[in-house]
């Protein structure tokens, strides 16, 4: 059955916005911040070969080597027979043997039908997953295999320091659910979706679900170690979204994993209820923050088997987070990546910065008019700050997923219809090109429009692994000069 994929209904409206920089690795950002043209800074970008074949996919700085890997416009077989899904979406990088890289790689996959890969599935009518690869440095991929099945829409996730990959379900489908914005039937599903799944480094996951984590529309998570918590973004598209926190009942830093007995929380701003973050925002921006719980993480909702759920999947998908907006939570837009890095957890915001919205949903091109906003909270000051908010279309066009470099520069994803690319922030408070989406494919269609999704480094900073999320997915290995750069 074909996916429609929700990011198809964008807005794509300029909005009117300034720029903020603070605090953590940013520190003395945000008195250049201000300063920043209209448009990024471009480093030379220019047309780069693919080292696989030679062809024209992406354009880099000078310098700058790459090679496209697992290429599902053509069959992929893994080696444990697995026909490789495209769609590939968020990913974490581990450190491997012989220098290599372990990378686990979510594939956002939606509409019941058959899994792939020879595990057992959570869900034996669920087409996501993730799959688990060795790559060298330079893009040759050395073995690959299925290691979680049977999920639906796993779109990002975070890499957990004890070794394992948090990957994450956007969507709240399941059998006691009405059809999702693709209309297609949650009749033959067998399970509840919109959970977070852990995969371990070394070998497939036990697939099941952390439900005490929240049903939700799930984008992405990010591990504080100092404090035990697992940050958590929902992108619920056409109604406000929240930011989450989950407070495991045992700090995994000590046990090796994360358990499901923990307590769930949303973010509000202190003395401002329900404050509409999604909306314009000031210069330097700066809120103090409180955390409400969560009373009921896991709905289920009645329903017969083999029939259509009563319960619509518009009220499902916003029932955890209407919990935390009746204590005053606060609202955002459409929350994507987020990445934590010394005391601070950088999240973005991808439809923020512009116009009110004048209801809150269901909006059919996503909620909020901006063009993106990078925010940060500061997990000991427990500090909610701005880092960067987007004018136009041309400084920054919707950033989804966020990682940083070894440097502490932020690495920006971008997820819309027009030319995509990777965008790095630096502390000095230079929004600049990394990269820029050229592929054409084998028939000649352009697909500079496809996103850049799953950018994560190597464990020793030094190769960036990225995907194209589409039907056809492929997945990129990037090597260059990244100082000379500012990356």
């Amino acid at each position: 059955m074909t996916a429609i994929h929700r990011r198809t209904f964008l807005r794509g409206a300029g909005a009117a916005a300034g720029a903020a920089v603070l605090g953590g690795p940013f520190l003395g950002f945000a008195a250049q911040a201000n300063a920043i043209s209209s448009k990024p800074k471009f480093r030379g970008l220019r047309a780069v070969m693919d080292e696989r074949d030679d062809a024209e996919r992406l354009w880099l700085p000078e310098g700058f080597h790459y090679r496209s890997f697992h290429d599902t416009e053509f069959p992929v077989t893994l080696d444990d027979g697995t026909a490789l899904p495209g769609r590939h979406d968020g990913m974490g990088a581990f450190e491997g043997p012989n220098g290599n890289s372990i990378l686990i790689r979510n594939h956002e996959v939606n509409n019941p039908g058959s899994p792939f890969g020879p595990l057992t599935p959570y869900d034996a009518q669920a087409r996501g997953g993730t799959t688990t690869i060795e790559v060298t440095p330079d893009g040759e991929v050395v073995n690959a295999y299925t290691s979680l099945n049977g999920t639906q829409m796993n779109c990002a996730g975070g890499r957990m320091p004890w070794g394992a990959w948090i990957t994450c379900e956007e969507t709240i489908n399941g059998p006691d659910v009405g059809a999702d914005f693709t209309g297609a039937s949650n009749v033959p599903l067998t399970k509840p979706h919109g959970y977070l799944y852990e995969v371990p480094v070394d070998g497939p996951s036990d697939g099941q679900p952390i439900t005490a984590a929240g049903r939700f529309a799930h984008e992405a998570v990010a591990f504080d170690p100092q404090h035990g918590i697992l940050y958590e973004s929902e992108d619920d598209f056409g109604f406000p979204s929240g930011l989450f926190r989950y407070i495991p009942a045992t700090n995994p830093m000590d046990s090796g994993h994360l358990d499901n007995a923990g307590k769930l929380e949303m973010l509000a701003i202190d003395g401002q209820p329900n404050l509409d973050l999604a909306a314009d925002q000031p210069a330097r921006a700066k809120y103090k923050v409180h955390w409400v719980e969560i009373e009921e993480p896991n709905p289920s909702f009645p329903f017969t088997p083999g029939l259509p759920a009563p319960t619509t999947n518009n009220f499902a998908i916003k029932y955890v987070a209407e919990q935390g907006f009746a204590q005053g939570a606060a609202y955002f837009s459409r929350l994507e990546g987020i990445t934590y890095e010394k005391g601070v957890i950088y999240f973005t915001a991808t439809q923020g910065g512009g116009p009110a919205e004048t209801s809150f949903g269901p909006i059919a091109d996503g909620y909020g008019n901006g063009s993106g906003q990078v925010w940060a909270y500061h997990t000991n000051s427990e500090k909610l700050e701005l880092v960067f908010q987007s004018p136009d279309r041309a400084t920054l066009d919707f950033p989804d997923n966020i990682t940083t470099s070894k440097r502490g520069t932020l690495i920006l994803c971008e997820d819309n219809t027009q030319d995509n690319f990777i965008r790095g922030l630096t502390r000095g408070g230079d929004l600049f090109d990394i990269a820029l989406n050229r592929i054409v494919s084998r028939t000649g269609v352009d697909r500079s429009g496809d996103e850049f999704a799953g950018s994560t480094f190597s464990v020793d900073g030094e190769t960036l692994f990225v995907n194209i999320q589409a039907s056809a997915g492929m997945s990129f290995a990037i090597w260059g000069p990244w100082d000379r750069i500012g990356v």
